[in-house]
């Protein structure tokens, strides 16, 4: 029997929060539309003091869906995004759902190997990739499918100024513009301009459904293998909906969203491409997360929403502290991706005057399904409660059709209309997280009080998180054994002071070898992302394994915290 079915959370929602929200039944394509129309004058977009308006960004989906349309890409088609926040971003995102094609999101700082595998499963046929990474993606194999690659130069979405700036050989801009630019592209290239000074689409070219595929989203699951999460515009603007109404005072047209999240990611897709778009706020986009830069901006722009993750708000109020910038702009934040530490909670709402809330999510729930209260009711030291429209189902993990009850720990189930359909192409997977009458199975354990706020206390999956992102544990060890020094490795995460985790490696050195951290360090980023190579490598003598030879993760993390 399920004892959360009469949902005992909705007494401690904010005032005017509903128990449920209106489904959907327009795309996001339908949705921008809208914003376009009714925010037309409103800025939608600023990179670096550089402003789109809302009209002026409906003009250029519209202009860079038709060359989209003109280089091929049909409904249904795969198109690859491998960029950072941008505006060009924001514009590529929404023109191809235009089309009724599936964008297809990358972080843009994956290794080549960490990319090619995911475009082997997805089998995009057109990719827009950031200038940086133009070389690597347009080497791909002709077998993969991949016919078109469009780079994309960032400083084009920036003030006259800055663009001339970075592009003085002085010392002081050579850092700011290494990190944005590139080398000069191949002769031919195709550049993002030729699909900018396009014709508009025509009005009546066919739209997408409701129902279709949006976004494949990769996550590494429960599993620890990364998989496509097929996401559906009904998914995605259901999950904005209920974000919407989770937060009573937000103001239609006139928020300013700080998009520090990177919008490849789950959490920054749906809180920045989609949630503030929807409500005609003004998006000012960072394309990596510097306290200079967001203090620059809050002089010039207050953010008043700004989603993000507990380091981030660590780092910017001791900048903000240091420098004497003022955040008391910021009405709300929302924390998410990892543990919230409860000090950072309360110096946070001392220095802005604002809340910060915990949710939580999975990426198969568009993501987010559960939060804190936005209002007196917020309960830190946990994830909240379920969204409107959700319902949870505690269960024991190793027989589903057993629930638990008030306080007691089980497995999170999650039914709602933001819960995805399955994995790409991989139904086996998909049955393995999707129970009947569609529960997802999250993978974390947790406990929930007689009110209903929620709190994790374990996961049965052994991903790490550290900064927001999931790490294979698998995936580092992998990297790890291909050293010539390493006989055998585990890696395990383990708490950060910032919260979420921290990749920590243990390794059996091979004989005759002797252990050199930084020489294993240097072989692990050439195979894995910066935020994947382990902070800490230390030596054993030999793994704990079960009968049938499994490494036993949670031993070895047993072992070092003792340390």
């Amino acid at each position: 029997m399920n004892v959360f079915e009469n949902k005992p959370w909705l007494g401690s929602y904010a005032s005017g929060v509903p128990s449920t929200i209106t489904e959907p039944t327009e795309t996001l394509s339908d949705m921008i539309e809208m914003s376009a129309h009714h925010f037309r004058e409103n800025v939608a977009l600023d990179f670096f003091g550089a402003t789109t308006t809302y009209a002026q960004l409906g003009e250029q989906i519209s202009r860079v869906a038709n060359g989209l349309l003109r280089l091929g890409v049909k409904p249904g088609d795969r198109v690859a995004l491998v960029l950072p926040n941008c505006p060009q971003h924001v514009v590529a995102f929404y023109a191809a759902l235009r089309l009724g094609a599936v964008v297809v999101e990358h972080n843009p700082l994956y290794t080549e190997r960490e990319l090619r595998h995911q475009f082997e499963d997805h089998g995009a046929t057109l990719a827009i990739v950031w200038d940086k990474v133009y070389q690597t993606v347009s080497d791909f194999p002709a077998d993969m499918g991949l016919r078109t690659v469009v780079a994309v130069d960032l400083t084009d979405a920036m003030p006259l100024s800055k663009r001339f700036l970075l592009r003085l050989p002085v010392a002081k801009a050579r850092e700011s513009r290494d990190a944005l630019t590139a080398g000069p592209l191949r002769k031919g290239a195709l550049t993002w301009r030729s699909l900018v000074d396009s014709r508009k689409l025509r009005h009546n070219h066919p739209r997408p459904q409701i129902t279709d595929t949006a976004v494949l989203q990769y996550t590494s699951g429960t599993t620890g293998t990364p998989k496509g999460a097929i996401l559906s515009h009904f998914n995605l603007r259901a999950n904005a909906l209920q974000g919407e109404a989770w937060v009573p005072g937000l103001h239609r047209g006139e928020e300013v969203f700080y998009a520090v999240l990177p919008m490849f990611h789950a959490y920054g897709l749906t809180l920045c491409l989609t949630y503030a778009m929807a409500t005609g706020a003004r998006l000012v986009l960072f394309p990596k997360f510097d306290e200079k830069l967001l203090l620059d901006a809050a002089r010039r722009t207050p953010p008043t929403f700004m989603p993000a993750v507990p380091p981030i708000y660590d780092r910017l109020m001791r900048a903000a502290e240091k420098k004497n910038v003022s955040l008391r702009s910021i009405r709300f934040a929302i924390s998410g991706a990892m543990s919230l530490p409860v000090s950072i909670v309360e110096r946070w709402e001392k220095a802005t005057g604002g809340l910060l809330v915990e949710g939580y999510g999975v990426t198969e729930a568009s993501p987010i399904a559960v939060g804190n209260p936005m209002g007196p009711t917020r309960r830190p030291g946990t994830v909240g409660v379920p969204f409107p429209s959700t319902e949870i189902r505690v269960i024991d993990p190793a027989d589903p059709t057993v629930d638990r009850g008030i306080e007691e720990e089980g497995e999170l189930l999650i039914r709602g209309p933001q819960v995805f359909s399955g994995y790409w192409d991989q139904p086996s997977e998909t049955a393995k997280v999707l129970l009947e009458g569609g529960w997802l199975r999250t993978g974390d354990i947790v406990r929930v009080s007689a009110d209903g706020f929620i709190t994790v206390v374990d996961r049965i999956k052994e991903l790490i998180i550290t900064g927001g992102f999931n790490v294979s544990p698998s995936e580092v060890e992998a990297a790890l054994l291909s050293h010539p020094d390493v006989a055998d490795a585990a890696a395990v995460g383990l708490p950060s002071a910032n919260g979420g985790e921290d990749v920590v490696a243990v390794v059996v050195l091979a004989e005759g070898t002797s252990l050199d951290v930084e020489a294993l360090r240097t072989h692990c980023r050439t195979r894995l992302s910066a935020y994947k190579v382990p902070r800490r490598i230390v030596q054993v003598d030999e793994l704990p394994r079960s009968l049938i030879g499994k490494v036993l993760r949670r031993e070895v993390r047993n072992g070092l915290t003792e340390q």
